[in-house]
Protein backbone atom coordinates (compact mmCIF):
# COMPACT_ATOMS: atom_id res chain seq x y z
CA UNK A 1 0.00 0.00 0.00
CA UNK A 2 1.76 3.35 -0.74
CA UNK A 3 1.54 6.16 1.48
CA UNK A 4 -0.72 9.05 1.25
CA UNK A 5 0.33 12.10 0.13
CA UNK A 6 -0.22 15.69 1.64
CA UNK A 7 0.22 19.60 0.40
CA UNK A 8 0.10 22.26 2.54
CA UNK A 9 -1.48 25.23 0.19
CA UNK A 10 -1.56 28.80 0.93
CA UNK A 11 -0.70 30.94 3.90
CA UNK A 12 3.04 30.79 4.98
CA UNK A 13 5.11 32.88 7.03
CA UNK A 14 8.40 33.47 9.39
CA UNK A 15 7.23 34.48 13.08
CA UNK A 16 10.35 36.16 14.41
CA UNK A 17 11.57 37.16 17.59
CA UNK A 18 14.22 39.93 16.74
CA UNK A 19 14.65 40.17 21.06
CA UNK A 20 15.41 36.76 21.16
CA UNK A 21 17.29 36.26 17.48
CA UNK A 22 15.20 33.39 16.69
CA UNK A 23 12.94 32.64 13.73
CA UNK A 24 10.86 29.94 12.54
CA UNK A 25 8.92 28.93 9.31
CA UNK A 26 5.44 28.61 9.99
CA UNK A 27 2.01 29.00 8.93
CA UNK A 28 -1.37 26.90 9.79
CA UNK A 29 -0.56 24.58 7.14
CA UNK A 30 3.65 24.56 7.03
CA UNK A 31 2.70 23.01 11.26
CA UNK A 32 0.47 20.48 10.16
CA UNK A 33 2.87 19.86 7.09
CA UNK A 34 5.93 19.53 9.42
CA UNK A 35 4.39 17.06 12.04
CA UNK A 36 2.72 14.83 8.96
CA UNK A 37 6.09 14.58 7.78
CA UNK A 38 7.75 13.65 10.97
CA UNK A 39 5.38 10.96 10.94
CA UNK A 40 6.10 9.66 7.70
CA UNK A 41 3.88 11.00 5.37
CA UNK A 42 5.44 12.63 2.13
CA UNK A 43 4.38 16.38 2.09
CA UNK A 44 4.49 19.02 -0.15
CA UNK A 45 4.07 22.77 -0.04
CA UNK A 46 2.72 25.03 -2.28
CA UNK A 47 2.82 28.70 -1.49
CA UNK A 48 5.62 31.49 -1.91
CA UNK A 49 8.78 32.92 -0.20
CA UNK A 50 10.24 36.95 -0.89
CA UNK A 51 13.69 37.17 -2.15
CA UNK A 52 15.29 38.23 1.59
CA UNK A 53 16.98 36.40 3.52
CA UNK A 54 14.15 34.46 5.34
CA UNK A 55 12.79 33.04 1.91
CA UNK A 56 16.08 30.83 1.48
CA UNK A 57 16.14 29.97 5.43
CA UNK A 58 12.39 29.20 4.75
CA UNK A 59 13.25 26.79 2.17
CA UNK A 60 16.06 25.64 3.88
CA UNK A 61 14.27 25.05 7.37
CA UNK A 62 11.59 22.89 5.31
CA UNK A 63 14.11 20.99 3.22
CA UNK A 64 15.06 19.74 6.35
CA UNK A 65 11.97 18.68 8.00
CA UNK A 66 11.71 16.40 4.21
CA UNK A 67 8.80 18.97 2.30
CA UNK A 68 9.10 18.98 -1.31
CA UNK A 69 9.53 22.32 -1.77
CA UNK A 70 9.88 22.31 -5.74
CA UNK A 71 6.43 24.65 -5.65
CA UNK A 72 7.66 26.85 -3.11
CA UNK A 73 8.69 29.48 -5.51
CA UNK A 74 10.43 32.95 -4.96
CA UNK A 75 8.84 36.69 -5.70
CA UNK A 76 10.65 39.80 -5.85
CA UNK A 77 10.28 41.09 -2.05
CA UNK A 78 9.45 40.60 1.32
CA UNK A 79 8.96 36.67 2.70
CA UNK A 80 5.54 36.90 4.88
CA UNK A 81 6.46 38.26 8.67
CA UNK A 82 4.92 37.98 11.89
CA UNK A 83 6.48 40.22 14.41
CA UNK A 84 6.71 38.90 17.93
CA UNK A 85 7.45 39.41 21.37
CA UNK A 86 6.75 37.75 24.65
CA UNK A 87 4.50 39.12 27.47
CA UNK A 88 6.16 37.83 30.90
CA UNK A 89 8.44 35.23 29.13
CA UNK A 90 5.54 32.98 28.57
CA UNK A 91 2.56 34.49 26.52
CA UNK A 92 3.28 35.58 22.37
CA UNK A 93 2.41 38.88 21.22
CA UNK A 94 2.14 39.40 17.53
CA UNK A 95 3.59 42.68 17.36
CA UNK A 96 3.48 43.59 13.67
CA UNK A 97 2.09 41.33 10.56
CA UNK A 98 4.56 42.13 7.08
CA UNK A 99 2.32 40.65 3.96
CA UNK A 100 4.86 40.80 1.97
CA UNK A 101 4.93 38.86 -1.30
CA UNK A 102 1.92 36.89 0.49
CA UNK A 103 -0.23 39.43 -1.01
CA UNK A 104 -0.75 38.73 -4.40
CA UNK A 105 -0.19 35.10 -4.22
CA UNK A 106 -2.87 32.72 -6.37
CA UNK A 107 -3.19 29.65 -7.70
CA UNK A 108 -2.21 29.33 -11.41
CA UNK A 109 -3.77 26.64 -13.64
CA UNK A 110 -0.47 24.77 -13.39
CA UNK A 111 -0.43 24.72 -9.46
CA UNK A 112 -3.97 22.78 -9.40
CA UNK A 113 -2.99 21.12 -11.49
CA UNK A 114 -0.41 19.94 -8.94
CA UNK A 115 -2.40 19.99 -6.27
CA UNK A 116 -5.06 17.67 -7.96
CA UNK A 117 -2.01 14.97 -7.71
CA UNK A 118 -2.18 15.00 -3.70
CA UNK A 119 -4.27 12.85 -1.59
CA UNK A 120 -4.84 15.30 1.21
CA UNK A 121 -4.71 18.72 0.62
CA UNK A 122 -4.88 21.67 4.16
CA UNK A 123 -5.26 25.34 3.55
CA UNK A 124 -7.23 28.24 5.71
CA UNK A 125 -8.89 31.12 5.21
CA UNK A 126 -5.93 33.70 4.64
CA UNK A 127 -4.07 31.78 1.66
CA UNK A 128 -6.01 33.74 -1.60
CA UNK A 129 -7.29 29.69 -2.14
CA UNK A 130 -10.88 30.32 -1.50
CA UNK A 131 -11.62 31.19 -4.96
CA UNK A 132 -10.49 27.56 -5.98
CA UNK A 133 -12.03 25.36 -3.30
CA UNK A 134 -14.86 23.76 -5.61
CA UNK A 135 -12.62 23.32 -8.57
CA UNK A 136 -9.81 21.28 -6.00
CA UNK A 137 -12.84 19.56 -4.44
CA UNK A 138 -14.19 18.25 -6.79
CA UNK A 139 -11.13 16.90 -8.37
CA UNK A 140 -11.23 14.50 -5.60
CA UNK A 141 -8.86 15.63 -3.23
CA UNK A 142 -9.62 15.12 0.18
CA UNK A 143 -9.68 19.00 2.05
CA UNK A 144 -8.49 19.83 5.65
CA UNK A 145 -9.37 23.17 6.39
CA UNK A 146 -8.64 25.37 9.45
CA UNK A 147 -11.42 28.05 10.08
CA UNK A 148 -9.45 28.85 13.49
CA UNK A 149 -11.73 31.31 15.22
CA UNK A 150 -13.35 32.77 12.40
CA UNK A 151 -15.83 29.77 11.21
CA UNK A 152 -18.87 31.91 11.73
CA UNK A 153 -17.62 35.64 11.17
CA UNK A 154 -19.33 36.80 7.33
CA UNK A 155 -15.94 39.26 7.16
CA UNK A 156 -13.76 36.07 6.03
CA UNK A 157 -16.62 34.23 3.93
CA UNK A 158 -16.11 30.95 5.96
CA UNK A 159 -19.60 29.99 5.36
CA UNK A 160 -18.71 29.81 1.25
CA UNK A 161 -16.30 27.15 1.67
CA UNK A 162 -17.90 24.32 4.05
CA UNK A 163 -19.24 22.23 1.20
CA UNK A 164 -15.87 22.27 -0.37
CA UNK A 165 -14.64 20.65 3.09
CA UNK A 166 -13.74 17.37 3.89
CA UNK A 167 -12.56 17.83 7.41
CA UNK A 168 -13.26 20.84 9.22
CA UNK A 169 -11.34 22.49 12.13
CA UNK A 170 -12.40 25.27 14.06
CA UNK A 171 -10.92 26.88 17.74
CA UNK A 172 -13.20 27.95 20.76
CA UNK A 173 -12.92 28.26 24.54
CA UNK A 174 -15.35 25.79 25.86
CA UNK A 175 -18.23 22.95 25.34
CA UNK A 176 -21.02 24.60 25.44
CA UNK A 177 -24.82 24.83 23.86
CA UNK A 178 -23.30 26.92 21.19
CA UNK A 179 -20.71 25.01 19.69
CA UNK A 180 -22.31 21.82 19.68
CA UNK A 181 -24.56 23.42 17.12
CA UNK A 182 -22.24 25.21 15.54
CA UNK A 183 -20.32 22.13 14.57
CA UNK A 184 -23.55 20.52 14.12
CA UNK A 185 -24.73 23.66 11.16
CA UNK A 186 -21.30 23.59 9.57
CA UNK A 187 -21.24 19.15 9.09
CA UNK A 188 -24.70 19.77 7.66
CA UNK A 189 -23.53 22.03 4.76
CA UNK A 190 -20.87 19.34 3.78
CA UNK A 191 -17.96 18.22 5.61
CA UNK A 192 -17.75 14.52 6.71
CA UNK A 193 -16.10 15.55 10.64
CA UNK A 194 -16.41 19.15 11.75
CA UNK A 195 -14.14 19.30 14.85
CA UNK A 196 -13.20 21.76 17.74
CA UNK A 197 -10.41 22.25 19.56
CA UNK A 198 -11.60 23.82 23.16
CA UNK A 199 -7.95 24.67 24.41
CA UNK A 200 -7.40 22.77 27.87
CA UNK A 201 -10.92 21.31 27.63
CA UNK A 202 -10.03 19.44 24.83
CA UNK A 203 -11.88 18.83 21.44
CA UNK A 204 -15.61 18.00 20.30
CA UNK A 205 -16.27 16.16 16.88
CA UNK A 206 -18.95 15.82 14.96
CA UNK A 207 -19.87 13.24 11.77
CA UNK A 208 -22.99 13.61 11.38
CA UNK A 209 -24.29 11.24 13.32
CA UNK A 210 -23.17 11.46 17.08
CA UNK A 211 -20.59 13.68 19.01
CA UNK A 212 -16.89 12.45 19.72
CA UNK A 213 -15.41 13.73 23.27
CA UNK A 214 -11.56 13.51 23.76
CA UNK A 215 -9.67 15.47 26.62
CA UNK A 216 -6.01 16.56 26.66
CA UNK A 217 -3.08 14.77 27.58
CA UNK A 218 -1.49 16.80 30.81
CA UNK A 219 1.41 18.33 30.34
CA UNK A 220 3.44 20.78 31.43
CA UNK A 221 2.98 24.21 29.11
CA UNK A 222 5.58 26.04 28.01
CA UNK A 223 3.25 27.63 25.19
CA UNK A 224 0.46 26.99 23.59
CA UNK A 225 1.52 28.36 19.94
CA UNK A 226 0.78 25.34 17.12
CA UNK A 227 -1.30 23.40 19.54
CA UNK A 228 -4.01 23.80 17.41
CA UNK A 229 -2.02 23.08 13.88
CA UNK A 230 -0.26 20.00 15.39
CA UNK A 231 -3.89 18.45 16.76
CA UNK A 232 -5.10 18.58 13.22
CA UNK A 233 -2.25 16.84 12.41
CA UNK A 234 -2.19 13.88 14.72
CA UNK A 235 -6.15 13.58 13.51
CA UNK A 236 -5.27 13.91 9.98
CA UNK A 237 -2.50 11.24 9.93
CA UNK A 238 -5.57 8.83 12.36
CA UNK A 239 -8.03 9.58 9.02
CA UNK A 240 -4.93 8.65 6.53
CA UNK A 241 -4.82 5.39 8.63
CA UNK A 242 -8.59 5.00 8.26
CA UNK A 243 -8.15 4.79 12.27
CA UNK A 244 -12.06 6.08 13.53
CA UNK A 245 -12.87 9.47 15.37
CA UNK A 246 -12.04 8.57 18.74
CA UNK A 247 -8.44 6.99 17.63
CA UNK A 248 -7.96 10.39 15.30
CA UNK A 249 -8.97 12.73 18.15
CA UNK A 250 -6.47 10.82 20.95
CA UNK A 251 -3.88 11.02 18.20
CA UNK A 252 -4.63 14.84 18.00
CA UNK A 253 -4.37 15.05 21.72
CA UNK A 254 -1.22 13.48 21.61
CA UNK A 255 0.37 15.17 18.83
CA UNK A 256 -0.43 18.48 20.42
CA UNK A 257 0.61 17.67 24.32
CA UNK A 258 3.97 17.33 23.19
CA UNK A 259 4.00 20.91 20.93
CA UNK A 260 3.03 22.62 24.27
CA UNK A 261 6.23 21.70 26.32
CA UNK A 262 8.35 23.30 24.19
CA UNK A 263 9.20 26.90 22.91
CA UNK A 264 8.89 26.03 19.21
CA UNK A 265 5.74 25.93 17.06
CA UNK A 266 6.25 22.04 16.32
Amino acid sequence: MNKPTAIAVGFSCVDIYEKLDKFYPTGNGVDWGVHLSRMGIPVSILSVVGTDAYGAKMKEALTKEGFDISHLRTAQGETCKMLMDLKNGVDRVHLEEIEGVMKDFALSEEDKAYIKTFDYMHTDLFGNVLPDLKELHESGIQIVMDFSTFSDEDEFHAKDCFEYVDYAFLSYEQEDDYILQHIKNIQAHGPKIVTATLGENGSVSYDGKQYYHCGIEPVEVVNTVGAGDSYIAGFTYGIMMGWDIPACMKNGAHTSAGVITKFEPY
